[in-house]
């Protein structure tokens, strides 16, 4: 089942309306195609920032927790490794 869609009125000035009325006459999309496109990447980007933020959060306090890490440059040589195609297991952590 589909989700309820309800319009929703938001303010911009005269100057962002042009704009948006520009690129949307460009991609042959409505102003309201725009603006909704808009509005889902940036909830995308942001839900994606915000869940790289708490894995970042949660790998500080493990660490915190246990001491358990690699070194800068381990960690590089791992990724270098996995650049390259070669599938490698990551280094071991130390205390």
């Amino acid at each position: 089942m589909a989700a309820a869609v309800r319009p929703v009125a938001i303010k911009i000035d005269e100057n962002t309306k042009a704009r948006i009325r520009r690129l949307a006459d460009a991609c042959q999309r409505t102003p309201h195609w725009l603006m909704r496109e808009a509005i889902t990447q940036y909830a995308d980007r942001e839900e994606k920032r915000e869940a790289f933020r708490q894995d970042a959060l949660q790998a500080w306090e493990a660490f915190r927790a246990n001491g358990q890490h690699v070194t800068a440059d381990q960690a590089d040589a791992w990724l270098a490794q996995l650049e390259q195609g070669n599938d490698v297991d990551p280094p071991a952590c130390r205390s």
